[in-house]
């Protein structure tokens, strides 16, 4: 039988490889530097070449050693992803859900008890990329998308439900607003009951909380245009933007809405529970947003898993409760 190379040299040989330093290499490996350097020296012996050269402080592959690097490299590669694809296999009820963090703030993490009572085999972990990734890259089974689907074209796609952009602020405005205890309908402009939802047909209601009150602004570039989606639907100017009330993510904007800072433009899903305790109060009909939806996004092959097809149908059932 041929004498095999250890597994932990070539590993070592790469790091060394990639970072151009023996102590680098040790700190991605997690092990000593003189443990790099025997591992190097071993695999050196063992193929009767030397592979590095030292340039200064750092080191460099040597013709030999780029020409090993080039084959070792890829297949080293293929070894790491085919063991991690193996390792999370047997554990086919732990799913990796990413979502954007205002999502898992204000949206999942108030059903999470709702999930484990429908699925108590599963066990979600849940992961917050906000930019377009690689799911195999970074360990992700599933998606709850608040985008555009074509972005991801390599994916399963489906669209749980429209995106719906609505005005929000603390009861607590509207009732100073009129000086009365509860909102419900319109009388000459006036707020006469207190309720999840104020209807505002003719806008009187908002234009009278922005005047008294000022608009709340995200400035993370997938919300900077839910206040002019908003504003265009109903017929109304683009407030101004004051200092201190621009936040670069739509948790902290709800905050402020929650705080009594101001009035917010926020997509539905992120304060349905706000509004369904009483933090938040929504004023007048949503209005569609045009520019993104909701989606569960997967591989095709992790629809095989029971326990992704569980969390799809799931899924389906919260969105279908607007």
């Amino acid at each position: 039988m041929r004498k095999l190379v250890p597994l932990k040299s070539i590993y070592a040989f790469v790091a060394v490889a990639e970072t151009g330093s023996m102590t680098e290499a040790a700190e991605v490996l997690n092990v000593s530097h003189s443990a790099v350097s025997q591992a190097i020296k071993s695999l050196e012996s063992q193929l009767n070449v030397t592979l590095f050269r030292r340039v200064g402080r750092r080191v460099e592959l040597n013709q030999d050693g780029r020409r090993y690097y080039r084959k070792v490299a890829p297949a080293l590669m293929q070894i790491v992803e085919a063991s991690e694809s193996i390792a999370r296999s047997p554990l086919s009820n732990r799913l990796t859900l990413n979502m954007v963090n205002s999502l898992a703030l204000h949206w999942w993490i108030p059903r999470v008890t709702e999930f484990q009572a429908y699925a108590p085999h599963i066990d979600i972990r849940i992961s917050n990329i906000a930019h377009i990734f690689d799911f195999e890259q970074e360990g992700v089974d599933v998606a709850l998308l608040h985008g555009k689907a074509d972005e991801w074209p390599d994916y399963y796609c489906e669209k749980l439900g429209d995106d719906e952009l609505i005005m929000v602020c603390s009861p607590q405005l509207l009732e100073n607003l009129n000086a009365v205890d509860a909102v419900s309908r319109i009388d000459d402009g006036k707020i006469n009951s207190v309720s999840t939802m104020i209807e505002d047909e003719s806008g009187v209601i908002a234009a009278r909380l922005l005047k008294a009150y000022p608009a709340i602004f995200v400035s993370n570039p997938r919300r900077q245009a839910d206040w002019q989606v908003w504003c265009d639907e109903k017929g109304m100017a683009v407030p101004r933007q004051q200092k201190n009330l621009t936040f670069a993510a739509s948790v902290h904007a709800v905050q402020a809405a929650i705080r009594r800072l101001g009035v917010l433009i926020s997509h539905k899903q992120f304060v349905r529970d706000d509004i369904k305790h009483g933090m938040l109060v929504q004023v007048g009909q949503p209005v569609l947003n045009p520019h993104q939806a909701f989606y569960f996004v997967s591989s095709p092959d992790k629809l095989k898993h029971e326990s992704v097809m569980t969390l799809r149908n799931w899924l389906k059932t919260q969105f279908s409760e607007l």
